[in-house]
């Protein structure tokens, strides 16, 4: 396993992580769980993420029994949550300090934690100042419940904005982000984020780098009965599939099969290992149903080593959709 630094904070994760979204609960047992972390684990992966809003709370329940089962030592782990949608009441959404602080007594009573390494806010809130939400996380890191914060999905200006003010007030500053990245969603990492990678130092820990299951091949030739598409409150994703947008994505993966075939690799490692060759990105959050799938996953790590420029810049003549930087006018 390749850790890296989290950014410019001095914490490594591995640079192939394991999240619990759209699984843990929905799809699989504790028993499964408990078998995909432990190949994880056994493979040298040190983060496993996790949210307050996944499966309604069940999935940290979950993660925690698995810990807990599995007697890791802690401080070998880095486990993350995220706040933001903490159920129906009227302050029990967003990122005010009330949810912030409540949302993570709540998580970590559910994973039977005394703290978290990594506490994200999962989403802007457009109805909080900026302000508010800065102190929280500064309130909740020194009273010892997480070590690092950072945001999920906020844009460059926003993330800007919270560091400058947790600067200008003598607070604790976000450090990471943890944006969607994948060969279909490029931009943020590859454009917006550019000057926080080196003005602050940001770091990524991307989620969805197989673009919700598009980048396997698996809808190559329809939908399959277990997908996840057919889970209650994914229609979302089945409408993308469906969509001229979603069929066009599945056309990119047909023309990057021979590549992978030409590699001698799957085309999850593919994508995973695509993910991988980005230095700005940290850690690469992966997904299972079962252990067999983490172990696949694992072999990103050889086949990155694969691609080589030639080789990427067969991938980027496939997608063509690399992001186009602002023009120099100065040469």
């Amino acid at each position: 396993m390749e850790y890296r630094y989290l950014g410019k904070s001095g914490l490594k994760v591995s640079a192939l992580s394991f999240g619990s979204w759209v699984t843990f609960h929905e799809q699989i047992d504790e028993k499964t769980a408990y078998d995909c972390m432990k190949a994880a684990y056994d493979a040298g992966v040190n983060f496993f993420d996790n949210a307050e809003v996944y499966a309604e709370g069940n999935s940290e329940v979950m993660m925690g029994k698995v810990i807990k089962k599995s007697k890791w030592k802690r401080s070998d782990l880095v486990v993350s949550t995220k706040i933001f949608w903490g159920g129906a009441g009227p302050n029990n959404t967003g990122l005010s300090r009330k949810h912030i602080i409540e949302g993570t007594d709540a998580s970590l009573k559910r994973m039977q934690m005394d703290y978290v390494d990594l506490i994200f806010c999962h989403r802007p809130d457009i109805h909080t100042p900026i302000e508010e939400t800065v102190r929280a996380m500064n309130h909740v890191i020194n009273q010892g419940k997480a070590f690092y914060w950072g945001t999920s999905e906020w844009s460059a200006e926003q993330i800007t904005e919270a560091y400058q003010v947790a600067r200008r007030e003598h607070l604790i500053p976000p450090l990471m982000e943890q944006p969607e990245y994948n060969m279909f969603k490029r931009d943020k990492v590859e454009k917006e984020y550019l000057r926080l990678f080196e003005e602050i130092g940001l770091g990524t820990t991307i989620w969805s780098p197989l673009a919700s299951g598009f980048l396997t091949g698996k809808y190559n030739k329809g939908i399959p009965k277990n997908s996840r598409v057919n889970l209650k409150n994914y229609e979302w994703l089945k409408n993308i599939l469906l969509s001229e947008s979603g069929k066009n994505k599945i056309e990119k993966v047909k023309k990057l099969e021979p590549l992978a075939k030409d590699l001698g690799v799957s085309l999850a490692n593919l994508a995973l290992a695509w993910c991988l060759k980005n230095e700005n990105v940290s850690t690469v959050i992966t997904g299972a149903s079962n252990e067999k799938q983490v172990k696949e996953n694992m072999k990103s790590l050889d086949v990155a080593e694969k691609l080589t420029d030639e080789v990427m810049n067969k991938i980027d003549a496939i997608l063509d959709n690399k992001p186009e930087l602002d023009y120099d006018f100065r040469g």
